[in-house]
């Protein structure tokens, strides 16, 4: 059986507030006391209770994330920026994932609480006070990369989807592209759709509403792959696909070699969000980068700053990161 307060009290000769106080900080404890119930407890393997803890009213020193995945390599990036912040501040995180599904993050949301003393959350599935209503009232939030309105008091680092995507679009467009199509990503999700405006605005801003064509995708291999079967039977065939994100631009560049089609020599790929792995594509993928790791840093830094009620925080803030092109060999002006 895990170790007790009651244990702790016990072995260190000591009242069970004693114990309380000395590793909570609740209030003064002489030195000598404190240092041996430190290290009975530690003797002993025992922890105080985080969700106890937040009931009193006191600190856990946990910061609840709520992302929609964490097994790719978009997530692993944000996660490192996240936990070296969360370090550097001395926090830890708890994490848990939504997958795009309200009731999902509803689960996951009644789980983290009173278990952490702020949140970091990604929940392009959701608008920022539905979210916000299922965390629960009053508890620092920190979001990012979601559709959260002014009035909301939290903290938004969101990054430009819609503008990245316009102006990827757009630069196959300079390079003489005028059959551009696009494979969309997840219908639930509000990046996809901004993305998906991006790509709208461009053409039309280009003249070429006659030549706009959706493929439904998502944000998997397995779309894109599945997505060029449609695309190749397109009258006139596309001479551009840009993809929802670059996961989903790698299974397209795998369709279009298992089908005979050149890259960029026949059609030009594009992805989002520029993984590390994208220059590594065969060929390397032209993409839009999305500065992730950053960003989790910074909401961390935000969320902690909130939390200890620093004066320098300042007021709430909707910053959006800019999402820069990358112009690699997957895409090529029109032959």
């Amino acid at each position: 059986m895990p170790a007790t307060i009651h244990d702790v009290a016990r072995q260190a000769g000591v009242s069970i507030s004693t114990v309380s106080r000395g590793m909570n900080g609740t209030s003064p404890v002489k030195s000598d006391k404190r240092d041996l119930v430190l290290q009975v407890a530690e003797e002993l393997g025992y922890e105080p209770n985080t969700a106890a803890l937040s009931l009193l009213g006191k600190k856990t020193g946990g910061i609840g994330v709520l992302l929609p995945f964490i097994t790719d390599e978009f997530f692993s990036d944000l996660l490192g920026g996240l936990d070296a912040a969360a370090q550097e501040a001395d926090r830890f995180l708890v994490i848990s994932t939504s997958h795009l599904k309200v009731e999902e993050f509803r689960r996951a949301a009644k789980a983290f609480r009173q278990r952490v003393d702020g949140f970091v959350v990604m929940a392009p599935e959701l608008k920022g006070a539905q979210a916000a209503l299922m965390l629960g009232a009053g508890v620092p939030t920190v979001f990012i990369n979601t559709q959260v309105e002014e009035t909301l008091q939290a903290d938004v680092f969101n990054f430009d989807n819609y503008g990245g995507m316009y102006r990827l679009t757009k630069h196959l467009i300079e390079q003489g592209h005028t059959d551009v199509v696009h494979v969309r990503g997840p219908e639930s999700a509000w990046d996809a759709s901004e993305r998906a405006r991006g790509y709208r605005d461009a053409m039309r801003e280009a003249g070429l509403d006659a030549h706009m064509r959706f493929v439904q995708g998502n944000y998997t291999r397995q779309a894109g792959y599945e997505s060029v079967a449609e695309i190749l039977e397109m009258e006139p065939r596309p001479t551009a696909i840009v993809a929802a994100n670059d996961y989903c631009a790698t299974g397209v560049l795998s369709a279009l070699h298992e089908a005979g089609i050149e890259v960029p020599g026949d059609i030009s790929v594009c992805g989002f969000d520029g993984l590390a792995s994208s220059q590594y594509t065969v060929p390397p993928l032209t993409t839009a980068s999305v500065p992730i790791r950053q960003i989790g840093e910074r909401a961390i830094r935000r969320l902690v700053g909130r939390l200890e009620e620093r004066e320098n925080v300042g007021a709430y803030a909707l910053e959006t990161a800019k999402v820069e092109v990358v112009d690699r060999q997957s895409a090529a002006p029109k032959s």
